[in-house]
């Protein structure tokens, strides 16, 4: 391995996407800004054997890990270290699973330090939703099933007492359904059931759909089914978090001998 390289100056900060978990789909900028960092604050997903080959000796590792349903770091405690080390001259990455700007709260921390007078550079990572879909081999997009792909979080509380939810999901459906787009929705698990329910307002029922665990990682697991059985084929499947749920016909290409014997499964 080469040795760290000097072009990120020290008193600086940045946004290292570190993909999906798998320490072979970094970057090599990626690689390249965690060899010259003094400071690392590491996000819970990352894997542990991307510090390990990569971390300068001597480096300060600061775990922040931020995981759905998880006791989590205050993300304004997050803020305030970032700014601190940079203040104190130290090269500061900030390693982000997957990518900084795709559900990972990498927009919020770029303005903070702008507000702070910090400038940062971002580093993109593969996101867990691209990387989801190859693992399966079926793309993101095809000219006869999809002409687009929306990302969207399913994290957003529902229920009695909770806010309302930001995602209108029958419309999402519906303008899915006309303009032939794939869904991928991250941190949806927990609320499948209701993303199933509003979903189906707009989507046919039989419209396949593929939940995939781990993405990228050998402990990579995944369920295929369709729209109608989605909680139910989580459920069965043990599907837990983190994971992906894809929904559209990109993933009737899926090979039927790959998918789980217990999965509902959809016609080719």
């Amino acid at each position: 391995m080469n040795s760290p390289i000097s072009s990120f100056a020290a008193g600086s900060c940045t946004l290292v996407g570190a993909g999906p978990g798998d320490p072979e789909l970094l970057t090599l900028k990626a690689v390249k800004a965690i060899q010259a960092a003094t400071v690392l604050l590491v996000d819970d997903l990352v894997s542990e054997s991307i510090l390990a080959s990569h971390a300068r000796p001597g480096a300060r590792i600061v775990y922040v890990g931020k995981r759905g349903g998880c006791k989590s770091t205050p993300q304004a405690f997050i803020e305030r270290l970032m700014i601190t080390a940079v203040r104190e001259g130290e090269t500061v990455v900030r390693l982000k699973g997957g990518d900084p700007f795709i559900f990972g709260r990498g927009g919020e921390e770029v303005e903070h330090l702008r507000e702070a007078g910090i400038e940062c550079t971002v580093v993109n990572g593969i996101t867990a939703g691209l990387a989801a879909v190859t693992s399966l081999g079926v793309p993101l997009t095809h000219r006869d099933h999809a002409q687009g792909v929306v990302f969207v979080t399913g994290h957003a509380k529902t229920g009695a007492g909770a806010a309302e939810d930001p995602t209108d999901w029958r419309a999402l459906a519906a303008t899915a359904h006309s303009a032939r787009l794939t869904l991928v929705i991250y941190m949806g698990v927990a609320g499948a059931g209701h993303i199933e329910r509003e979903l189906l307002h707009g989507l046919p029922g039989d419209t396949p759909v593929a939940v995939v665990q781990h993405a990228s990682l050998p402990h990579q697991r995944h369920v295929a089914t369709t729209l109608e059985r989605l909680q139910a084929g989580i459920a069965e499947a043990g599907i837990a978090s983190p994971a992906v749920i894809v929904v559209g016909d990109v993933l009737r290409g899926l090979a039927a001998a790959a998918l789980p014997a217990d999965a509902g499964r959809f016609g080719t």
